[in-house]
């Protein structure tokens, strides 16, 4: 594995930041700030399992900055969570909020677990008695989570529950990403998707030319919905994948026979009118555009080179190393960041933060067309730096976000 991979995603994080604050001549106290998190907790809480025995769990929560807003992000369940891996991701969400423009700081929660190996009951139990534990530290107007890897809005609801409980009175804006029935915004559940087609149809327009040939690494909610929006506007997606392996026709796949296929064997592989290739060749794909839509680090310096798509759009979180970036930009390829790509998904929270605080909702129709106009208009504003600056897209996005989040806490001060 290449050397960078050692980094840990905090370092890389951090690495991101120091490489656009360097060309924004920022106070010396505003970058030793906003370089770590205002406040870690870290929690362990006890969980009765099915079998009468009682397991300890243990979970953060991390703010990383709040002058703009309430801290804002998901909460994961996954036996990979670190501390440096929240650290790293509540970091990205201050500047993912920042770039779209809405009014929060970041967030980030997790606990070490495998919900796979829990019980409908047991998942239960280990969500409310996360949520208790933390509930002192995070309210409407302080931070507001969200779901994120392995959580969902059944989950969000159980978290609602338990702190509505604990203070005995209604709060749907504590926690956003929640069921339609208890207080839930249409048009959440596609938002990061929608937000990367977006993101699509400025790229075009921005660089002069038609895409039409994609290849999606990952085909969970975000990955999925967005090959099937690309599918549905006439879009050819060649290649896409999952945990098990990736398949391609360089015809195009139909998209919705696909997750069907998904949806009844598990897994990807093994599709009629397809070819099974790897992971890792998915990414090497002679196509217009890339969609990095899984994990992190998945473009490397020991992968790089083999890039061919002209255009990576990054759903997922992480998913090139700083080392593959500098190739890249160099090669003449045009990244449109994380922080700015799926940002959908807060964009849309946020929609339905405004929407519980009123308790007034508005149609699907409404809610994208309010995220359509957000949306472009950030990527307007980073395209401009980027040209005005001749850097790489993912700086502009930083010097963009890390601009008003420093003026923002400039202007408070810093006690």
């Amino acid at each position: 594995m290449a050397q960078e991979n050692m980094k840990d995603p905090f370092s890389i994080a951090q690495e991101q930041f120091l490489k656009a604050a360097d060309k924004m001549n920022l106070k010396e106290e505003t970058k030793e700030y906003l370089l770590e998190p205002k406040r870690i907790i870290q929690v362990r809480f006890p969980v009765r399992m099915d079998d009468g025995t009682v397991r300890i769990f243990k979970g953060f929560r991390v703010q990383h900055n709040d002058a703009r807003g309430p801290s804002k992000g998901g909460i994961r369940f996954h036996p990979n969570v670190s501390l440096s891996e929240v650290k790293a991701l509540a970091t990205w969400m201050t500047w993912k909020c920042a770039v779209a423009g809405i009014p929060y700081g970041g967030g980030k929660g997790g606990v070490i677990v495998n919900p796979k190996e829990l019980s409908q009951a047991e998942l239960e139990r280990l969500s409310r008695a996360y949520i208790k534990a933390i509930a002192k530290f995070i309210g409407p107007n302080v931070d507001v989570p969200a779901p994120d890897v392995y959580t969902n809005p059944q989950i969000m609801a159980w978290m609602l529950d338990e702190y509505e409980k604990m203070y005995g009175k209604h709060t749907p804006n504590l926690i956003t990403g929640k069921p339609i029935e208890v207080g839930g915004s249409l048009g959440r559940g596609m938002a990061t998707s929608r937000g990367g087609f977006y993101v699509i149809q400025e790229i075009e327009k921005a660089l002069g030319k038609k895409l039409s040939t994609f290849a999606i690494q990952g085909v969970g909610n975000v990955g999925g919905g967005l090959a099937k929006l690309l599918f549905d506007a006439g879009y050819k997606v060649v290649a896409m994948s999952d945990s098990h392996g990736a398949i391609y026709n360089k015809e195009g796949l139909n998209v919705d026979s696909v997750l069907e296929h998904k949806q009844k064997t598990g897994k990807i592989t093994d599709f009629e009118g397809a070819d099974n290739i790897t992971n890792e060749e998915l990414l090497e794909l002679d196509v217009d555009v890339l969609v990095p839509a899984a994990l992190e680090g998945q473009i490397r310096k020991d992968n790089v080179d083999k890039v061919k798509a002209d255009v990576i759009v990054e759903l997922a979180n992480g998913p090139t190393t700083p080392e593959a970036d500098k190739v890249l930009y160099e090669k003449g390829k045009f990244l449109v960041p994380d922080i700015l790509a799926n940002s959908g998904g807060v964009t849309v929270s946020y929609l339905e933060w405004v929407q519980n605080n009123y308790n007034y909702y508005w149609s699907e129709e409404e809610v994208n067309k309010r995220l359509k106009d957000i949306i472009t208009r950030a990527f307007k504003e980073v395209y401009d730096i980027h040209n005005k600056e001749k850097v790489d897209m993912r700086t502009a996005a930083y010097i963009l976000a890390i601009g008003r989040v420093a003026k923002a806490q400039e202007l408070r001060g810093y006690q």
